[in-house]
């Protein structure tokens, strides 16, 4: 049997309230709202701008009078400069007045550069694009008709000098290389064999392949 004193009652009465007290407390936080777990969230990315395109090397065919004729690529801010050194440069035969070397090149561009034969003898200098047919350096022609002084189709592998000389554009030193590259080579099998000849390239060729034949 418990017998209370004034003491005891008091201690009791203070542990009770105590323990009253931390319950309530406890109850009251086990029922508060646990805070969310913190998230670091990393910014995003930031975009990177798109490649730019590197332009591919440009190819271009350089021949006439030239050190090596053939096709070369060249860097896509080339100019004729650079193509014509990449050909080794010009013969002693080029008419290097006619060639603009600062001209910018195209992808496809033919460069055909002139003897100092054909520019004497008024042949144009040819400088062509893809597109564009005889672009870019011309020189200052004189009448260009295209026919032969007495108006016949010559026959090319047995005109003499002299008649080679009716055809426009053909002067005589170039008539008689005409003559000696067909005595060493034989008959001209077409006629744009012609072209074989030094001093007769494209140009020369368009102006004279109407009025020549290889036909007997």
């Amino acid at each position: 049997m418990i017998v209370f004193n004034k003491g005891n009652l008091l201690s009791y009465l203070v542990t009770l309230f105590v323990g009253i007290t931390l319950g309530a407390g406890g109850v009251a936080l086990s029922g508060r709202v646990q805070p969310a777990d913190i998230v670091i969230q990393p910014p995003a990315p930031t975009a990177l701008p798109a490649p730019t395109a590197t332009p591919g090397p440009l190819r271009v065919f350089v021949n006439g009078a030239v050190a090596i004729p053939a096709v070369y690529e060249l860097a896509p801010d080339a100019i004729l400069q650079q193509a014509i050194e990449q050909a080794g440069g010009f013969t002693a035969e080029a008419d290097t007045a006619v060639v603009n070397l600062a001209l910018p090149l195209q992808d496809g561009m033919q460069i055909y550069v002139p003897t100092l034969d054909e520019t004497t003898e008024q042949v144009q200098a040819i400088i062509s694009t893809p597109s564009v047919r005889t672009e870019g350096i011309e020189l200052d022609l004189a009448d260009d008709t295209a026919v032969t002084t007495n108006g016949e189709i010559v026959n090319i592998n047995t005109a003499d000098v002299a008649q080679l000389d009716t055809l426009p554009g053909i002067g005589p030193s170039t008539a008689e290389k005409i003559v000696e590259y067909r005595n060493s080579n034989g008959p001209f099998a077409t006629i744009d064999e012609i072209m074989s000849v030094s001093g007769i390239g494209p140009a020369k060729f368009e102006q004279i392949q109407a009025f020549i034949t290889v036909d007997e």
